[in-house]
């Protein structure tokens, strides 16, 4: 499987596993033995290996693989540096560093040239093909970043999740 299909497919992939109950430490794994057998380095993998031991409470092992997702400075555009900081932080449960590196996301402006509509009010609306229009937060991850300090007690798993972005607990 290509990476981008085993990595981006929403149904497929590792996420096929991730999704069943008591699979997640398997989907952890699917995502590790992958990267190995492809000799892969790619950011997004240990990304998301990371998220899945975090889910299943394996947070020095989390913290490790997301130690190894950051982007080198002149790459990161958009904030993402600053959003694995936060995650970090909110993993080891250093409610100061978490709230340093969502100060510095939230500082995290467009990137000149990139061809993106200006900030409104917190968003960016595109036009998308079909007429519609997609809207999201802007620097990308804040509303995770927000969720993780709103739920800051909770497991990574819960403090994850639609319902800490939303509200302060």
């Amino acid at each position: 499987m290509e990476e981008k299909q085993f990595d981006q497919d929403m149904s497929g992939g590792w996420r096929a596993l991730a999704y069943k109950p008591g699979c997640s430490i398997v989907a952890a794994d699917l995502l590790r033995d992958y990267r190995e057998v492809h000799h892969s380095d790619s950011g997004i993998l240990f990304w998301h290996e990371a998220q899945v031991r975090a889910s299943a409470g394996q947070y020095p092992e989390a913290v490790a693989l997301m130690k190894r997702a950051y982007k080198p400075a002149d790459a990161d555009k958009a904030g993402w540096n600053p959003y694995v900081d936060a995650t970090i932080a909110f993993l080891l449960r250093d409610r100061t560093a978490l709230e340093q590196a969502k100060a510095k996301l939230a500082a995290v402006q467009p990137p000149a040239g990139s061809g993106l509509p200006p900030v409104v009010n917190g968003y960016i609306e595109l036009d998308l093909p079909d007429g519609s229009k997609n809207r999201f937060r802007w620097p990308l991850n804040i509303d995770v970043v927000e969720g993780l300090e709103n739920c800051f007690d909770k497991p990574y798993v819960d403090a994850y999740e639609d319902v800490c972005r939303q509200t302060k607990r």
